[in-house]
């Protein structure tokens, strides 16, 4: 599982444990910890227009008997557990339950289909999976029937009042069970994101305790005193599991957010006098786009750490012009966080760079090569720190990922200036960034290949103000045929894969750009697309 083909993850390792990033402290153990330390501080739950407040420490201990809970339906640790629900009291309990059982927490985007919660749960051996009946417009129910054929899934726990008779209720778990934490080492696996990359298909990332807990450590000493933070970030992604942990860890009061509403977001500021969060260029624009609409008090929001997508400087400057000090970080779900800017740092390097090392964190500029370049020229960056991921599920996508010593190859191309600020310039990994969430482009052509209209396609990022980017296609057509967009969005509705997949642009074309060798020339139809915008 821990991916150490050279020897060089053991020599890192034992380096973090001698400077003090690692210890014998597992989550459980922290959790428990964090939860008598604040006791008394709040979580509020914005859920579909209502919201929710409750103490860290009575969801502890509705944690706690969730672990016995499900101890009892015969989860022991190192067992997977999947859990695909928004934001909201029941999947935070599920979390933590699943955490305190010494069970390997599987978040789920939450508006993920049928077709990928089953590769997800296939690949990672899942054997149990917390869902609710319905959230919005989405029928959880329908998705499971859909699931049928993932054998080693025993128990399908469902949130809700319509329970279908396979699968369990959640009340009939709402026990006050006898729980004693199973033992665990804080190198054990503890999480599973599953997240796209270049290959058509998601690829697991592997976090323990350690690389977790160095996370979190890091980020509390980063952002300093307790405040109120607010979390627009999906219980599936990264940026969301760090926020339903770091709560043990700094003690502020926070408000988590199931889908994200600009006007209920700028409500919510004002009513709780949030102090500080997080998002993307999107988020914070349309943040500040409905405070003004509807005439909100956001003076208490003044720390607004922004990425997860290309940040455009004039997003920087406008969050100064609001009194809002904003400042840009990198990293991802493999290494969550590289490096980060700061609410001290000047507004040019805060408007122009992604910031600072984290504590603990190396990295280099390389080229194809994996040679280094001279300071301050562009690269691929690769990485090294303490919150690191092990390695991917499937260990053969290892060797690609690494160089020799432990390096972790982002894919990504930026520069170092003379102070050490790193600046992303440019990504060499195929993926279509829309909104913070990551899309796999071969997954899209893959489902457009499936089209009897369709005889190849490419899909790209096409520039967008509000998400960052968007999905486009660039099809070619077999011959005599026709496609239009409700014809894309129709078919891929079918395939049931997550909407924000589908494209939102197409472009019919007569044929594709290649190199020799007969591969698209993918940054060429992004160009096009940057120059007709």
């Amino acid at each position: 599982m821990l991916y150490d083909a050279d020897g060089a993850r053991g020599r890192l390792t034992r380096e973090w444990y001698e400077r003090g990033f690692y210890s014998r402290e597992t989550l459980p153990e922290a959790l428990a910890a964090g939860s008598a330390k604040h006791a008394g501080r709040k979580l509020v739950f914005h859920a579909q227009g209502r919201t929710q407040s409750h103490r860290v420490e009575s969801l502890y201990e509705r944690g706690r008997s969730m672990a016995g809970a499900l101890r009892r339906l015969g989860i022991r640790a190192g067992d997977v557990v999947g859990i695909q629900v928004p934001n909201r009291v029941e999947g935070y309990v599920a979390f933590l339950g699943a955490m305190l059982a010494g069970a390997v927490v599987l978040p789920i985007v939450h508006i993920y289909g049928a077709r990928e919660v089953g590769y997800l749960l296939r690949e990672s051996g899942a054997k149990a999976l917390f869902v609710p009946d319905r959230w919005r417009r989405i029928d959880y129910l329908e998705r499971l029937e859909g699931l049928r054929d993932v054998p080693q899934l025993e128990h399908r726990i469902v949130i809700g009042e319509d329970v279908p008779a396979d699968c369990i209720a959640w009340d009939e778990l709402q026990t006050a069970d006898d729980f004693t934490p199973p033992p665990l080492r804080a190198d054990d696996l503890a999480l599973i994101l599953f997240t796209s990359g270049t290959t058509s298909h998601p690829k697991g990332v592997l976090h323990s305790h350690n690389s977790l807990l160095a996370e979190l450590k890091a980020a509390f000493k980063l952002e300093g005193k307790p405040s109120v933070v607010l979390s627009p970030w999906p219980a599936g992604h990264i940026a969301g599991v760090l926020s339903i942990l770091r709560l043990y860890f700094s003690g502020e009061e926070s408000v988590l957010m199931d889908a994200w509403d600009a006007h209920a977001a700028a409500q919510l500021v004002e009513r709780y006098r949030v102090t500080r969060s997080s998002g993307t260029p999107f988020h914070i624009n349309s943040l500040l786009d409905a405070g003004h609409a509807d005439g909100r008090d956001l003076s208490s929001l003044t720390d607004y750490l922004v990425g997860a997508a290309a940040v455009p400087p004039e997003v920087v400057d406008r969050c100064q012009r609001a009194g809002i000090l904003t400042y840009r970080a990198y990293g991802s779900t493999e290494h969550p966080t590289i490096t980060s800017g700061t609410p001290e740092h000047s507004v040019q390097k805060r408007a122009h760079t992604d910031g600072v090392l984290n504590p603990g964190c190396r990295i280099r500029i390389v080229d194809d090569d994996g040679i280094d370049l001279p300071e301050g020229e562009a690269g691929e960056i690769v990485s090294q720190g303490p919150d690191q991921f092990l390695g991917y599920h499937r260990a053969e996508l290892n060797d690609a990922a690494f160089l020799p010593g432990g390096w972790f190859r982002t894919g990504d191309i930026g520069r170092l200036d003379t102070e050490g600020f790193l600046t992303i310039t440019d990504r060499k990994k195929d993926v279509i960034i829309r909104g913070g969430e990551n899309i796999a482009s071969k997954e899209v052509e893959d489902c457009l290949a499936a089209h009897p209209a369709v005889s190849e396609a490419a899909a790209v990022a096409a520039p967008d103000e509000r998400l960052g980017e968007r999905v486009c296609a660039f099809v070619i057509l077999q011959r005599d045929a026709a496609l239009t967009m409700d014809d894309v969005q129709a078919h891929f509705a079918a395939l049931q894969v997550a909407k924000q997949k589908t494209p939102e642009r197409l472009e019919i074309v007569a044929e594709l750009p290649r190199t020799p060798s007969g591969k698209v020339k993918k940054f060429e139809l992004r160009e096009r697309l940057r120059t007709s915008d």
